[in-house]
């Protein structure tokens, strides 16, 4: 619902109440600074052994048949916590932070990845992945040190090495490809790991049920209930999560508006001055929108500036939809508003007290 509803006061404008590579060798670029590899003359040109092609074509179907549907998981939420100690998580957080699989992760979702990754111990000797072998598990060294080898024209060369830092078998959490190379441990040492299907279901799964709560915060939105169920999905693709600390200012007073908002999660104060009172820069708290609410979905239609302040009441989450990015899906907003013309124009009516301002800012 919209959050000025519950205080029966409407205002102008915004506010309405309510390159990667394969694993080992072929390591993803943000590894290389913690691994020695050798030079690329070292290495032969030629293509990977016969056996690891047909391996890898072998398993091409199973890549491919690889599904996950989240309507199909009615699993309690319950999340896997293996412990670490605020060390190692620093440790994880900055191996994984610029690897691309990780990236598109918000904060709650990489703290379940996190959370998710359980300890494997290594001594001298042990394979920790072998060439050719399906690729199940991603690694974050936490200590020890490890060779890498690769197999060429039959024999194991040593193409590189890690020193108690790095990551490998990113790949791994994407799709089931024979590993590209050998990690053999030297010394004592432990590893992170993560499998593909945990991974799989906190990015999916949470993927999806973000994207179900965003359609039923726009469902709330009188300006966008004649869109169709298509449409509905494409913006809600497009709403980007934000999250303000107490007392910081999401929108201002007199700024320019080109975006709305949803409330996720926490609590919206919304202020305005009154430039004929005594005081024109003191502030009126006029209402507070709360999880579910949104505000300022007037920057769809008018080219009004924002007629009053946000801030956020603690730790605030927000979904925000820019103008731009609801244009770019579904063409022009006021286009699309002239299926409902005279919800518009009503909801205008009330807010500037003239119907005729949809044409003006058109």
């Amino acid at each position: 619902m919209s959050c000025f509803n519950c205080c029966k006061f409407r205002l102008n404008g915004r506010f309405r109440g309510r390159g990667q590579k394969r694993a080992g060798v072929y390591a993803s670029s943000e590894q290389e600074d913690h691994m020695d590899v050798a030079s690329d003359d070292d290495i032969s040109d030629e293509p990977p052994p016969k056996r690891i092609l047909d391996s890898y074509k072998r398993r091409r179907q199973s890549v491919c048949a690889e599904r996950y549907d989240p309507d199909a998981d009615d699993e309690d939420d319950k999340k896997v916590v293996h412990p670490k100690s605020d060390g190692q998580r620093t440790r994880l957080a900055q191996a994984v932070g610029n690897i691309l699989l990780f990236k598109s992760l918000d904060p709650e979702q990489m703290q379940e990845v996190l959370d998710a990754m359980f300890e494997r111990k290594v001594t001298p000797d042990e394979h920790v992945i072998d060439q050719g072998d399906d690729g199940d598990n991603f690694y974050v060294i936490d200590s020890g040190t490890y060779n890498i080898f690769v197999k060429i024209d039959g024999t194991d060369k040593h193409v590189g090495s890690y020193d108690n830092t790095g990551s490998f078998g990113e790949l791994a959490l994407m799709y089931n490809t024979p590993r590209a190379a050998t990690i053999v441990a030297t010394s004592d040492g432990s590893l992170w790991a993560l499998d593909r299907q945990t991974f799989r279901r906190i990015l999916l799964k949470n993927a999806y049920k973000k994207r179900k709560m965003f359609e039923n915060l726009l469902d709330n939105v009188p300006m966008l209930k004649t869109l169709e169920q298509y449409e509905r999905m494409k913006v809600a693709d497009a709403l980007m999560t934000q999250i303000f600390e107490d007392g910081e200012v999401i929108i201002r007073q007199g700024d320019s508006a080109d975006c709305m908002y949803f409330v996720e999660d926490g609590v919206v104060r919304i202020a305005m001055k009154n430039k004929n009172a005594d005081d024109p820069d003191k502030e009126l708290e006029v209402t507070r929108c709360k999880q579910g609410d949104y505000f300022g979905e007037l920057a769809l239609v008018t080219n009004n500036p924002r007629a009053a302040s946000a801030y956020a009441v603690g730790k605030t989450k927000v979904a925000r939809l820019d103008v731009h990015a609801f244009e770019r899906l579904l063409g022009p907003c006021k286009e699309l508003m002239k299926r409902n013309i005279e919800l518009y124009e009503e909801q205008i009516h009330e807010i500037f007290g003239s119907k005729l301002q949809l044409q003006e800012t058109q």
